[in-house]
């Protein structure tokens, strides 16, 4: 009684087949693309040299290095601090990676922008509907027999000068974004501009001196390629002092006594909009960081936005985060 071939020999001796067909007949190149299937992952066929010899397959893709963990691995990246108004540099600082190293997120930064744009709105329009409209409650004509429309009183929405029909009324445009969200749309941000080189840190505060007007910064931006011609740039402060301050509880004296200055330079800096936009980074929005060709920002002012969400950025007194510095 003859006794049936075993699966393993069976699927070596198809294996042994395949290997003897010959490409350049006609019927092997009619049959192979029936016969072949084709997978992800491509492996020999387990051909041996007997049929009781066993060759192992692995299948496994290599692990591949994935944004999430070269984030883990690098705990910061390094940035050149710039000198105001040379733009000459200066140092070089380190900043957490999870700031200004994070891929690009089309899908958050349009949701920050979205709900920055339906913060802004004001939601004032209000129309007047026949019950708020000043007026006799007469009847206008009789219902029947004139051949017009049937008409109650002069406060109808038919007649000019009555009520508005499903007019708008004041209401609220704002909606909801978690605050973590609204963060890393910032961070999203500020690493699209750092990784394209349009990220301008500067080391000290942007001062003018007394004779030094819109035309030295119209000059300025032009010479170094940042006006109206090739993008306005965003200029971002750390704050704008208030005029005739004196003293503020959390600011350094030093730094107090520069606020004239600054206040000064930030004056300045508003008349020349056509090649530059300046912004107290408490007036700065996402849209902001994307619509201008560049960003110039102060180190401090970076800082502030490191620590904590933007929406619930207020006056704080704990030690801002600084980076490890040295001369270039």
């Amino acid at each position: 009684m003859a006794h049936a071939p075993s699966p393993s020999r069976s699927f070596v001796a198809l294996a042994r087949g395949f290997k003897r067909l010959q490409v350049s007949d006609p019927l092997a190149q009619c049959l192979t693309p029936r016969i072949i299937r084709h997978y992800a992952t491509h492996a020999e066929l387990p051909v041996g040299t007997s049929s009781q010899e066993v060759v192992p397959i692995s299948t496994r893709p290599e692990k591949t290095a994935t944004p999430a963990s070269l984030m883990k691995t690098q705990q910061s990246v390094l940035a050149t601090l710039y000198s105001w108004p040379s733009f000459e540099p200066h140092s070089i600082t380190s900043f957490p990676a999870e700031s200004l190293n994070l891929p690009l997120r089309k899908d958050i930064l349009h949701r920050a922008v979205v709900y920055e744009g339906d913060m802004t709105r004001q939601g004032t329009a209000s129309t007047k509907y026949r019950t708020e409209v000043r007026g006799s409650g007469k009847k206008v004509r009789p219902q029947k027999g004139t051949g017009h429309a049937r008409l109650s009183d002069r406060k109808s929405p038919s007649i000019r000068g009555g009520g508005v029909a499903h007019g708008p009324h004041p209401r609220d445009f704002s909606t909801d974004l978690p605050a973590k969200i609204y963060d890393l749309a910032w961070r999203t941000a500020l690493s699209y501009r750092y990784k394209k080189g349009e990220l301008v840190v500067l080391q000290d505060y942007v001062t003018l001196g007394l004779d030094q007007g819109p035309r030295f910064l119209a000059n300025l931006f032009e010479t170094h390629g940042w006006g109206k011609g090739n993008g306005r740039t965003l200029v971002v402060i750390d704050r704008v002092p208030e005029e005739n301050i004196t003293s503020v509880s959390d600011e350094p004296q030093e730094v107090v006594g520069m606020y004239p200055i600054r206040r000064h330079a930030f004056e300045q800096l508003n008349q020349v909009g056509e090649h530059a936009e300046v912004k107290d980074l408490m007036d700065v929005d996402c849209k902001d960081l994307l619509s201008c060709g560049r960003v110039v920002i102060e180190k401090r002012a970076l800082q502030r936005i490191f620590k904590g969400s933007v929406r619930l950025m207020r006056k704080e007194n704990d030690p801002l985060r600084t980076g490890e510095e040295k001369e270039v």
